[in-house]
């Protein structure tokens, strides 16, 4: 189980992850006029959304971890889903497949948090729930192709898996949040490759990190969820820098949950606690936010994953308003 939050605004998560399932109908947005919504330098605008509270195809029970592919499809993991707790969507929000079901075998899930793609398409799920299959590999039609992990404290194995990235190899990082405070690196079938992290606020340790992004370059970025940080490592999990402190101003955070990457190295931070998105360069160094607590287009309720495809559009899960919403750089 998760280790109680230590701001009580943040034990909605909690609540969140187990709230029961409401039946309601597929709302999807045509794409909207530019509505400026960040803070900073850059401005970011409100493109779509799509989702609502359901069990039927485009809608989500408990949306969370959130991925693309080479082609610009969107693929949703969906905490307690039932029909289908994978699910493919076009970059516009039309639904394109599901898969997987509630269970412990392969090709089930019981609570899949966060989705990577590699350079093949090939879509990894950590899920947090299910140590004895921790990571599981499909094509991007949901085809199962393998899975690895078993519940301890030993190479390969896991407590809560939670986060994960793949880098430009398709070697694998996995962040094992709580008990292990620990990343691990896989090669493309699960072969244990290394290690590194323990439980503290010092460099190289964490407490719960939550994601895994990685940059053009195979850096590692770790959402340090419980130190309200990111921690910056090489791919062989040297420390090479971190920010971020427990806070409401830029460059702070209340339980940063989710972490991606753009193209140029650009990094975008879900800040849970707080209902926004920040986006940093690679040196941690602030750019531009937005986001604010509500349903409106570019509020947010608990905002979960992030991911930011090739043309640049952010896609954020909003997890308690149980959709996907979209943004772009607003022209200028």
């Amino acid at each position: 189980m998760l280790e109680q939050e230590k701001n009580p605004r943040l034990s909605s998560f909690c609540i969140y992850l187990c709230s029961s399932i409401l039946i309601s109908l597929l709302v999807i947005s045509p794409i909207a006029s530019y509505q400026v919504f960040s803070i900073g330098p850059e401005q970011y605008s409100f493109v779509g959304k799509w989702g609502s509270k359901g069990v039927g195809h485009g809608s989500f029970a408990q949306p969370a971890g959130i991925t693309t592919d080479s082609n610009g499809n969107v693929y949703v993991g969906d905490l307690t889903g039932i029909s289908g707790k994978i699910q493919k969507f076009t970059g516009n929000g039309t639904f394109i497949t599901a898969w997987g079901n509630l269970g412990f075998g392969p090709g089930t899930f019981t609570n899949p948090t966060q989705l990577s793609a590699d350079s093949n398409d090939n879509i990894y799920v950590a899920d947090l729930g299910n140590a004895e299959t921790a990571v599981q590999k499909f094509t991007s039609n949901g085809t199962f192709l393998t899975s690895w992990g078993s519940t301890g404290l030993s190479d390969g194995q896991f407590i809560n898996p939670s986060g994960i990235g793949v880098d430009s190899k398709s070697n694998v990082y996995v962040a094992d949040y709580g008990e292990n405070n620990r990343v691990q690196k896989f090669d493309s079938n699960g072969n244990f490759i290394t290690k590194w992290g323990s439980t503290g606020t010092g460099d190289g340790q964490f407490i719960n990190p939550a994601d895994i992004a990685i940059d053009k370059l195979n850096n590692v970025y770790v959402v340090d969820r419980g130190n309200d940080r990111v921690q910056k490592f090489d791919s062989n999990g040297n420390f090479i820098t971190k920010w971020g402190s427990t806070g409401t101003g830029d460059g702070q955070f209340q339980s940063p949950i989710g972490i991606n990457t753009d193209r140029p190295g650009n990094i975008y931070v879900v800040d849970f606690g707080n209902d926004r998105v920040q986006k940093f360069d690679s040196n941690g160094n602030f750019i531009t936010k937005w986001g604010s607590t509500g349903t409106g287009d570019g509020q947010f309720q608990s905002p979960i994953g992030i991911t930011v495809n090739s043309k640049g559009i952010v896609y954020v899960v909003d997890g308690g308003n149980s959709r996907v919403q979209s943004f772009s750089l607003a022209p200028k």
